[in-house]
């Protein structure tokens, strides 16, 4: 599961609930990023999901129902890989951007997943591998749960998160000009789950290079790091 958020309004605020189960994760932060990294059996931890000092952030939600066409076959480009580039700042989101609109690209063998990503001026992209991917320069505001933006509510899955992507659609569209961590904060408490349990919830002032979180849904535990 998962929600991502990015919202431009006074400033640019990115917000990001990890749901996570039966994974071992840990939260990294460092002067250049805060990352959420996800323990794998072959390649030991693994910087998927957080924010970077150059203003960049990575979400990754699952896509439900899972859709054959992600799995790789023939050349393309591992999507895992593409986050964790733009994460740790090998690749910029505008050169992610053309790989996606130009080359195949693909999940892990029987998981869908998508990547939720943003950059400093508050453009966002979204890549639903196998599917296509979508472009947004500097949007009001943009959300991404675990369905695909191509099918809507076409297809039917119990973790698909239409009920969260239309929560925080009424949120947000309703939401002040002022809209700050907090407001952020309020968004991700509104969306958070517990079958599959939100275990980060985190929250990037792009503008202040400012990242916030707390984990397992403790809202008055929340942890700060500012990124040089």
């Amino acid at each position: 599961m998962c929600t991502s958020i990015v919202v431009n309004k006074q400033k640019t605020i990115v917000g990001w609930n990890l749901d996570l189960l039966d994974m071992e994760y840990r939260v990294r932060p460092a002067g250049d990023g805060v990352y959420i990294e996800i323990n794998d059996a072959k390649e030991g931890w693994l910087p998927l999901f957080g924010a970077n000092a150059r203003g960049d952030f990575v979400g990754m939600p699952t896509c439900w129902p899972f859709d054959a066409r992600s799995n790789p076959e023939g050349e393309g480009e591992n999507i895992l890989l593409l986050d964790i580039d733009l994460l740790l700042r090998k690749k910029t989101l505008q050169e992610i951007r053309k790989i996606a609109s130009g080359r195949n690209i693909f999940s892990l063998p029987g998981v869908t997943f998508m990547s939720a990503l943003s950059d400093a001026e508050g453009n966002v992209l979204h890549i639903i591998p196998g599917q296509g991917s979508l472009y947004y320069e500097k949007p009001e505001y943009k959300i991404l749960t675990n369905f695909s933006p191509f099918k809507q509510d076409s297809e039917k899955h119990p973790w698909m998160g239409w009920d969260r992507y239309n929560k925080a659609d009424e949120m947000l569209r309703n939401a002040p000009d002022d809209f700050d961590v907090k407001d952020c904060f309020d968004v991700l408490r509104a969306v958070a789950q517990e079958v599959c349990p939100t275990v980060v919830s985190m929250v990037f002032d792009v503008q202040e290079r400012m990242v916030y979180w707390c984990e397992n849904r403790k809202w008055d535990q929340v942890n700060q790091n500012k990124l040089n």
